[in-house]
């Protein structure tokens, strides 16, 4: 339980800092403490994609990877923000990413993020 805690505190901070970052990827609210909420529910949705979608995306994709020397892995993080971001509009978030070239950009940098916190941060394994 504990590192599913720290797995998404990793991912809302490096959702913040994509959001800080990047213009084009916003997330809206009255108050700080509602952005914090919405960027927890959006840290466990952007998760959940990861841990469901991701895998049967990269065994689809497999010889893609061999191909271009696993640079496809760009493109699959960008796919996974932006189904995180469809899901947050569905569930009235306030959270979007417009474009595929931002969410690219966005993957990139969260995934930089997240290791780096990952790093950091305490785990049990």
């Amino acid at each position: 339980m504990k590192n599913f805690v720290v797995k998404t505190i990793a991912n809302a901070g490096a959702l913040a800092v994509a959001v800080w970052l990047l213009d084009k990827i916003t997330l809206t609210g009255d108050s700080t403490g509602k952005k914090a909420g919405t960027l927890i529910i959006v840290a466990l949705i952007f998760g959940v994609v990861n841990f469901l979608v991701k895998p049967i995306v990269k065994v689809l994709t497999f010889p893609l990877f061999i191909l271009t020397l696993g640079l496809i892995t760009l493109v699959v993080n960008a796919l996974m923000l932006l189904l995180t971001s469809w899901l947050a509009d569905k569930l009235n978030l306030s959270f979007h990413v417009e474009g595929f070239w931002t969410a690219v950009l966005g993957g990139l940098i969260i995934s930089i993020v997240s290791w780096a916190l990952h790093v950091v941060l305490p785990d049990n394994d």
